[in-house]
C-alpha cells in the first residue's frame, strides 16, 4: 500500500511483477541493453495520472513456479504492492521433473498471500511451447498436455481469490508470427504492447482505476532472419542444449506413449489420466468439501492449450 516519502510527500502505489523471463521482458529490448517488456508498459497506464505507479520487477529468467513462491514471493510481500502480476508455469512444462501438484500448490501460496494481502492480483494463460515451437504432434501433445493443466490450475486459483485474470487463448494476435520474437518464445516488441494493453482492458471491465491505455505504435525494430540466426548462434543454441540435458530424454518417452496410444486410438486415456491429475492437484487445495475441485472440474477438458 502506499507509504510516505522522508520528505513527508505519498509514495507511488507499487506494481510488482512476479515471473520469468516472459514478464523480466525478453523480447523487448532497451538501447544499451536489458529488457523492458509488457509489465513496465503496463505499469505508465496503472494508477489515475501518470507515473503513479511504481513498478518493481522481481521476475527472473528461468524461473519456476516453485521458485516464485519461494524467493520472489517473500520479496514482493515486503514491498506492500497495489498490484501483483504471476505469470508463470511455461518453464515448469519444459522439465522433465514436471508435476502439476508441484505447480499447484505454489501457485495458491502465492496468490493466496498476495491477495490476502490486498493486493490486486494478475494471472493470464500461457502458450503451448510444443506448438510455438512447431514440434512435431508426438512431441507437441505431451507439452500441449502439460500447457493445459497449467492453465486450468491458473482459472481456478485466479478464480478462489478473485484475481483479475487474461484470457489470452482468446486473442487473435496470439496466434501471429509478428507478435513473438526470433526464439518463438517470448513476445516480440508488439506482443508485449499488446499482453500489457490486454491486461489494461481487462482491469478497466473490472473497474479499477486505470489511465489512458498502453500505446501499440512500436519503438523498437520488429524481429529478422539475421536476428533469429544470432540469437540461435548465441543464446539459442545454449538454451537448446540444456533442454536436451533435461527435458528431452523424458519428451522423448512422452513421445513414444504417444505413438503407441495413437496407434490403437487410445489418445484419450492419456487426456483422461491428465484431467484426473489436474483435478487431484486443486482438490489438494481445498477444503475438505472440496468446492474448488467441482468448480474447476467443469473447465478442465476446456482449458485452452493455447494462452499466451
Amino acid at each position: 500500500m502506499p507509504g510516505r516519502t522522508a520528505g513527508g510527500g505519498r509514495c507511488p502505489a507499487r506494481f510488482v511483477a512476479l515471473g520469468d523471463s516472459l514478464t523480466e521482458g525478453l523480447g523487448d529490448p532497451v538501447p544499451g541493453g536489458g529488457w523492458r517488456g509488457w509489465a513496465a508498459l503496463l505499469a505508465g497506464a496503472l494508477g489515475e495520472r501518470p507515473g503513479g505507479v511504481e513498478l518493481v520487477n522481481l521476475a527472473r529468467s528461468g524461473a519456476l513456479a516453485a521458485e516464485l513462491a519461494e524467493r520472489q514471493l517473500p520479496a514482493a510481500r515486503e514491498l506492500g504492492p497495489r498490484f501483483a502480476s504471476l505469470v508463470i508455469g511455461a518453464n515448469d512444462t519444459l522439465r522433465a521433473a514436471f508435476t502439476i501438484e508441484r505447480v499447484a500448490a505454489a501457485l495458491d501460496r502465492a496468490h493466496g498471500a498476495l491477495s490476502a494481502d490486498g493486493a490486486v492480483v494478475l494471472t493470464a494463460c500461457l502458450p503451448d511451447p510444443g506448438r510455438m515451437l512447431g514440434l512435431p504432434a508426438p512431441l507437441a501433445r505431451p507439452l500441449a498436455r502439460r500447457m493445459r493443466a497449467v492453465n486450468t490450475v491458473v482459472h481456478a486459483v485466479s478464480a478462489r481469490y478473485q484475481g483479475v485474470h487474461l484470457h489470452l487463448a482468446e486473442h487473435p494476435w496470439v496466434a501471429e508470427r509478428a507478435s513473438w520474437s526470433v526464439d518463438r518464445l517470448h513476445p516480440s516488441e508488439r506482443g508485449h504492447r499488446l499482453l500489457a494493453r490486454g491486461f489494461h482492458t481487462t482491469l478497466a471491465a473490472a473497474g479499477l482505476p486505470v489511465g489512458p491505455p498502453p500505446a501499440l505504435t512500436l519503438d523498437g525494430p520488429p524481429p529478422t532472419r539475421a536476428g533469429s540466426a544470432r540469437w540461435m548462434a548465441t543464446r539459442g543454441t545454449r538454451w537448446v542444449a540444456d533442454r536436451c540435458t533435461d527435458l528431452l530424454p523424458g519428451l522423448l518417452g512422452l513421445a513414444l506413449q504417444e505413438c503407441r496410444h495413437g496407434l490403437v486410438g487410445s489418445g484419450r486415456l492419456l487426456d483422461a489420466a491428465a484431467d484426473h491429475a489436474t483435478r487431484a492437484a486443486l482438490a489438494a487445495l481445498t477444503e475438505p468439501d472440496g468446492a474448488l475441485a467441482r468448480k474447476a472440474a467443469a473447465t478442465v477438458k476446456g482449458a485452452a492449450t493455447m494462452a499466451g
